[in-house]
């Protein structure tokens, strides 16, 4: 079996990414965000995630974090995916400003009939690609990646400019969710 892809190491410091299905751009709207951030924060203070650095772009998200002690990184995960897709389903169904709600459903749907793990949709894609960051070339690399992230995108001139990021964070400032430092 591959290990590639896998958390195995459970005191370890992962890279990951989360990705919608198709590439949907969902997180264009600030509700949808603010999802996001408080699944997070719950993780943080209930299931025992510890977050390192974080950014969220219109079609996916960066991590990089690791678990309490006795805690399972892969699990804390796994119920973050299940909590957020119907969650951010139900938003998007509800949102009376939402006119790609009938053409995102669609693409939902479609994914979720063509996956036997899911019953109706499927937000996130399956993987979250994990890469253990066991060195501190690799931390460095993946935390500067993360908070370029936008700025490559082109949807800011500076990384501490993008809300949903711990960019600020790493500047001194005060961002939206608490991070434990890389050292």
């Amino acid at each position: 079996m591959s290990t590639k892809y896998k958390i195995s190491n459970p005191e370890g410091i992962y890279f990951l990414s989360m990705a919608t299905v198709e590439w949907v751009d969902v997180f264009t709207r600030r509700e949808y965000c603010v999802i996001i951030v408080e699944s997070l924060r719950f993780c943080i203070e209930r299931k025992g995630l510890i977050l390192h650095a974080w950014v969220t772009m219109p079609n996916h998200l960066h991590l990089i974090a690791s678990a309490e002690e006795n805690k399972e990184l892969a699990s804390i995960l796994r119920d973050f995916k299940k909590f957020t897709a119907t969650k951010l389903l139900t938003a998007i169904q509800e949102s009376p400003m939402e006119s790609r709600k009938r053409w995102m459903q669609w693409i939902f749907q479609s994914n979720g009939a063509r996956n036997s793990q899911n019953t109706h949709y499927q937000f996130w894609q399956q993987s979250n690609h994990p890469q253990e960051l066991d060195s501190n070339f690799l931390m460095s690399q993946k935390l500067d990646y993360l908070h370029q992230n936008p700025v490559e995108a082109g949807l800011v001139e500076e990384p501490d400019y993008w809300r949903y990021s711990s960019a600020v964070d790493y500047v001194g400032g005060k961002g939206l969710l608490p991070l434990v430092f890389l050292e």
